[in-house]
């Protein structure tokens, strides 16, 4: 994984672009602290900032065919990169990198070979025989992308917003799932599964068959050539990562070079859920743990390079990026340079606490449909952008293309929340770990109440950013809030204040353009409001604004922290991911 840069088809190809070029992709070097690299063919330039994770050696960008007519940057990880090599017999490679398989497919198949991918990758490929190019991104977003265009024509694309905002007359998010072609100048998407129509999916459910895909996704990540970790919170999503990781890791050549023994880390406010959680998981998957503790002042004073770095001014995505932000920094200094995360499983199964109220399984299938296909504007984003502020890479096997067609394709009536029949949210897939023989979880962190990771590392956090928000910003600057900014307007002070910073950053018209806006309670959409007509008062991303489903909601909380209610004791579901273990 990496930062990106490429500048294709500029009027200015002299010494001093390629200096700018230089310049820009410099800022996105904390993406890739382990090399830079630059190739320029005439008015094209292709730049790479690297995080070396498997061929640290010999893989550095960019890549090339063997005659070097071809040349690829990438940001990305091919899982499937050795069965893919082997449909190459004629074919000389000149690194052992995974992403050194992209410039031999398109000689082979052109432009249609993405789809033969299984990974997460977004990259830029010159041919230099007629000058034209493609840019393709991963089929949910994982990896993050934009595309710009400047004045004399050239096509820009970064990784990141800041490599491109500057010097671009209009810039947007690059669809995920997507191809840009150069001799098409515009866009087709590659990624069409069954489920992207939003179909009802008939399928009966395999306990099983669910399992073992899940299992797979999780086992093909285990690619490395340094150390990883895998984040744990104590929830259902990162406790079964974590418990998977445990069960096969050393059966892999990551074990073989690294060792099996695992390190657990776990991040959150003294006494929040996450930690007590994430410490009796340890202690049942065997792993050395760590805690890493913060303070409400800490997040504070972190909010503005979460808001660079991220690049959003969503209230949900930045309350939890915060967190994220600054125990990536603690595992990075431990020498650990990718992590494994839960993203992904409460879009996939409905797991928010919304979707209790959804009225019938046609609306609970659609509305997984629209979430997963909104991950790259917010779980996704954080997923990717917190971590990679200090050169560390999140991998999240819930995403994994396989194991989401087995997922979506199952019957949603299954996936429905029915409490008279002891049918919680995500039950499916609880259902599926729920081993009697060799279990992977005890049973109430398999069944544990669903909290929004914002909500999970403590929930005097949320608390303590409203308070924070309302010392900066006035009610007559809310009063005037529609007239400084017409689009997104935002209808509290907390999100006054996230807009601030964000439009000091990032001032151009295309920047709020990228990020998304609408009501909201408890992650859910504008359209899930609808479905109950009294959460429209309450419009909060915390879990705990579910009124009537969260176990602390807000009117409970404080009574609730005064009796010390034990996680055995509350409505088992489940919790949303951080916290880290690693692999020793």
């Amino acid at each position: 994984m990496c930062g990106i840069l490429a500048v294709l088809g500029c009027s200015d190809h002299s010494r001093a672009k390629r200096v700018r070029v230089l310049e820009l992709s410099r800022r996105l070097k904390h993406r890739g602290p382990d090399w830079s690299g630059l190739h320029q063919h005439g008015d094209c330039f292709l730049a790479h900032q690297r995080l070396a994770i498997v061929d640290p050696a010999s893989g550095d960008q960019p890549l090339f065919n063997e005659d070097k007519s071809v040349i690829v940057t990438v940001n990305g990880e091919i899982y499937n990169h050795e069965e893919l090599r082997k449909q190459l017999p004629g074919h000389k490679f000149r690194t052992g990198s995974d992403c050194d398989v992209i410039a031999h497919l398109y000689e082979e198949h052109g432009e249609g070979f993405v789809d033969m991918l299984d990974g997460i990758f977004s990259f830029v490929l010159l041919d230099t025989r007629d000058n034209s190019f493609i840019v393709a991104r991963d089929a949910i977003g994982v990896t993050s992308l934009y595309i710009g265009w400047g004045l004399d024509g050239s096509v820009w694309i970064s990784s990141e917003m800041k490599g491109l905002n500057d010097d671009c007359e209009h810039f947007e998010c690059f669809p995920p799932g997507h191809l840009y072609s150069s001799k098409d100048r515009g866009f087709r998407r590659w990624y069409n599964p069954p489920w992207f129509s939003e179909a009802i999916p008939s399928a009966p459910y395999d306990p099983l068959v669910l399992r073992r895909a899940f299992e797979q996704a999780v086992i093909k990540r285990l690619m490395t050539g340094v150390p990883f970790g895998v984040l744990l919170s104590g929830g259902l999503d990162s406790s079964l990562v974590a418990s998977i990781t445990s069960r096969y890791l050393a059966n892999t050549k990551a074990a073989e070079q690294w060792g099996s023994k695992l390190h657990s880390f776990c991040v959150g406010l003294e006494g929040s859920p996450d930690l007590k959680a994430a410490k009796e998981v340890a202690d049942y998957l065997g792993t050395v743990h760590h805690e890493f503790h913060f303070t409400v002042q800490d997040g504070i004073d972190a909010i503005e390079d979460v808001i660079y770095h991220v690049e959003t001014y969503d209230v949900t995505t930045i309350r939890a990026s915060t967190p994220m932000f600054l125990m990536s920094r603690k595992i990075k200094s431990l020498g650990v340079k990718w992590v494994i995360s839960g993203e992904g499983s409460d879009e996939i199964f409905g797991g928010y606490l919304y979707f209790h109220k959804a009225p019938n399984k046609e609306e609970f299938h659609r509305e997984t449909c629209r979430k997963i296909k909104a991950l790259h504007q917010y779980d996704c984003l954080r997923a990717n952008k917190s971590t990679f502020a200090w050169g560390l890479e999140a991998r999240v096997p819930f995403l994994d293309k396989e194991f989401i067609n087995a997922a979506m394709n199952i019957d949603p009536e299954h996936k429905m929340i029915k409490r008279d029949e002891g049918r919680i949210e995500k039950w499916i897939l609880r259902r599926a770990f729920d081993d009697e023989d060799q279990p992977y979880l005890p049973k109430h962190i398999l069944y544990r109440q669903k909290e929004q990771f914002s909500d999970g590392v403590g929930y005097s956090w949320i608390d303590g950013l409203k308070a924070h928000a309302a010392k900066h910003v006035t009610d007559k600057m809310m009063l005037n809030a529609g007239n400084i900014y017409p689009h997104n307007t935002p209808v509290t002070k907390e999100a006054y204040y996230y807009r601030m910073i964000f439009e000091r950053f990032f001032p151009q018209n295309s920047a709020r353009l990228t990020v998304p806006g609408g009501a909201s309670v408890a992650c859910s959409t504008a359209k899930a409001v609808e479905w109950d007509a009294a959460w429209s008062n309450n419009l909060d991303p915390s879990g705990r604004a579910a009124l009537g489903v969260h176990i602390s909601a807000y009117e409970n909380q404080n009574n609730l922290a005064n009796k010390g209610v034990e996680i055995e004791k509350i409505i088992p579901m489940d919790a949303a991911p951080l916290g880290v273990a690693i692999q020793s």
